[in-house]
């Protein structure tokens, strides 16, 4: 049976270690604590605690590994600044590459690489110059992964269960409608992640390849808050200013699943209200009231 790594075995790796143990694989699980490690413990493949920044800890599992036919670079930043980047993605991503050559690598980015701000749809061919230096950083990241035959995957905002950030902020009351700064929101269900990065290895052919990974419609967040406010019987977020700072950056774009698409992946969530109804909502406790 072929053998996968998950290496950062939080929210979305998680997810996919368990769809890809059910599909077959023997699966190894990295994570970067030991508490999270003992956390994972019933899980019914091995969770171990290694920090993949660290060459030594990384080459001390490697000696105890016979082999990984694919190695997928899953970890989160959790919420660090640029130097936190470098290290978990970039050095990650190389003591990773240097030490299982035989192995396909998949790596998780982002498509916060994409700085378009004129609502425009943008493609895996599309210019990427992130104004940040956390998504230069992704890039460069993505060129070791590429340069190796290794393939990426630019997720969009991650939510599922337990997880969504807008729906947060109207729960808590700091959701705000600007006008003067709508921008459409691109976002992808931790599941479909799973479903995609599980279809990306199962393939034969996709080394140097990029993929967005966003489902099918992308969404004004004004909608997503009106949306909410209907579904919830809840009023309308407030009409003013928003101050606050989007992780992803400033950016306005559409981003588009279609190359994806044509592999055969059909998001299970294809639109905000889908996975709102199926999956989010239920999650939150929030139910129309």
């Amino acid at each position: 049976m072929p053998r996968v790594l998950i290496a950062g075995c939080g929210y979305v790796g998680q997810a996919t270690a368990d769809l890809f143990y059910a599909g077959g694989w023997i699966v190894e699980g990295w994570v970067n604590s030991r508490k999270s490690a003992a956390r994972l413990s019933t899980k019914p493949y091995p969770v171990f605690a290694v920090n993949i920044a660290d060459p030594t800890e990384v080459s001390a599992r490697v000696v105890a590994v016979d082999r990984f036919d694919a190695v997928i670079h899953c970890v989160s930043s959790r919420g660090g600044d640029a130097s936190v980047y470098r290290e978990i993605y970039l050095d990650g991503a190389r003591n990773l590459l240097d030490r299982f050559t035989g192995a396909r690598m998949l790596f998780t980015s982002s498509t916060s690489v994409y700085a378009q701000r004129d609502r425009s749809w943008v493609t895996e061919e599309s210019e990427t110059k992130p104004e940040r230096e956390t998504g230069r950083i992704l890039l460069e990241t993505e060129s070791l992964i590429l340069a190796r035959g290794g393939v990426v995957a630019r997720l969009a905002g991650i939510y599922g269960p337990g997880r969504s950030a807008l729906l947060s902020k109207f729960l808590t009351g700091l959701a705000i409608i600007d006008p003067q700064n709508d921008r459409f929101v691109n976002q992808v269900h931790r599941d479909d992640i799973a479903a995609a990065l599980f279809l990306l290895l199962n393939r034969q052919s996709v080394g140097g390849e990029i993929y967005n990974v966003v489902d099918n419609q992308p969404i004004l967040q004004s909608e997503c808050y009106r949306w909410l406010a209907k579904k919830l019987s809840r009023p309308i977020p407030p009409i003013g200013r928003s101050t606050s700072i989007s992780k992803r950056g400033a950016s306005n774009k559409r981003v588009s699943n279609a190359k994806l698409r044509r592999l055969g992946w059909t998001p299970q969530y294809a639109t905000f209200a889908q996975a709102m109804e199926k999956s989010i909502l239920p999650s939150f406790g929030a139910c129309p009231s």
